[in-house]
């Protein structure tokens, strides 16, 4: 018998429905539950074939064990070692490679110093920073937020440098992007599943959470359409993510990717809405199970992004 196990927290609609539809198959040999952990043991087989995590970026225990099932052979959906290692500037640089349109945007150093740090130990660190060189990159309005993290938490909208400094002091030891305004006319976001399974849903940012899900918008251009399923499909395979959510604006007709490493993306049928609820549980469904078929016992099943990928076929050549 597979398993196939999902590892959740707050959320309730998605999971219960995942795990239902998965057992409506009636596939013989595969089943589908809610993650149990009694103990997490050093290089232990789970018994779960596939996980899907939506936790794990909250609770670093299950961060830890979800890297320990991926070692003894479990397909975890997202891989659990590149979701560490990944955050939303290295994204953008990735992306920037890719070809796809973006904001500008730059790194900022922490205002205050990490924990156990002190100013000797940013002497590599020029100050002040060339702040007139950067402002005149990003330009203002602007929008500023954690380079790793998600749920619009920290993100500020700012005017002008006056009101950037005065704002950037209340971020404490987060490390900050300052980005480029992009003022759309149209704003998607993109559910990817497989790094192929595509759902473009009209989006708006501007309302409360319940309210950005567009039903009955205006329709969008084929064209655009097609090159935001492009880019979509670009930036999750070149990341390696199986379960991903791409978000794009849209000026002068052109698609700019705004946030795009989401591996725990909002599923919830009371914000999506039913048609998106329905396809995100049936391409969701789909996708573990095909994961549990071809999953190997004690091999490692992860996905690799191409970026990845690339670099050890890089490395293997020296």
């Amino acid at each position: 018998m597979k398993k196939i196990g999902i590892l959740f927290g707050m959320e309730d609609t998605f999971p219960h429905a995942f795990i239902e539809r998965v057992n409506q198959q009636n596939i013989k040999g595969i089943v589908a539950e809610a993650v149990t952990i009694d103990k997490v043991v050093q290089n232990q087989l789970t018994e779960y074939a596939v996980i899907i995590d939506r936790i794990s970026q909250d609770v670093p225990f299950y961060r830890a064990y979800l890297k320990n099932a991926a070692l003894t052979g479990t397909a975890v959906i997202n891989n659990p070692f590149w979701w560490s290692a990944d955050d939303k500037f290295f994204n953008n640089a990735l992306a920037d490679t890719l070809g796809v349109p973006l904001p500008n945007t730059v790194l900022l150093p922490s205002v205050e110093h990490p924990t156990d740090t002190t100013a000797k130990s940013f002497r590599n660190l020029k100050m002040p920073l060339d702040w007139e060189g950067i402002f005149d990159y990003i330009k203002f309005p602007a929008y500023m937020k954690p380079y790793a993290g998600g749920g619009w938490k920290n993100v500020y909208r700012l005017e002008s440098k006056e009101e950037f400094f005065q704002k950037h002091r209340e971020t404490g030891q987060l490390v900050m992007l300052l980005q480029e305004e992009i003022v759309f006319t149209e704003y998607f976001r993109v559910y990817c599943l497989g790094g192929k399974a595509v759902r473009i849903m009209q989006y708006e940012p501007r309302n409360p959470h319940h309210l950005r899900y567009v039903i009955d918008g205006p329709p969008a251009s084929k064209k655009l359409l097609a090159k935001v399923k492009e880019y979509t499909i670009a930036l999750c395979q070149g990341l390696g993510y199986d379960f991903n959510t791409v978000e794009f604006a849209v000026r002068d007709g052109v698609p700019y990717a705004i946030d795009f490493g989401n591996p725990a993306p909002d599923a919830d049928i009371n914000s999506v809405g039913q048609e998106n609820f329905e396809w995100v549980v049936e391409e969701s469904a789909k996708l573990a199970i095909a994961y549990a078929k071809s999953q190997k016992p004690g091999q490692i099943n992860l996905t690799w992004g191409k970026f990845m990928k690339d670099a050890v076929s890089s490395a293997k050549r020296f």
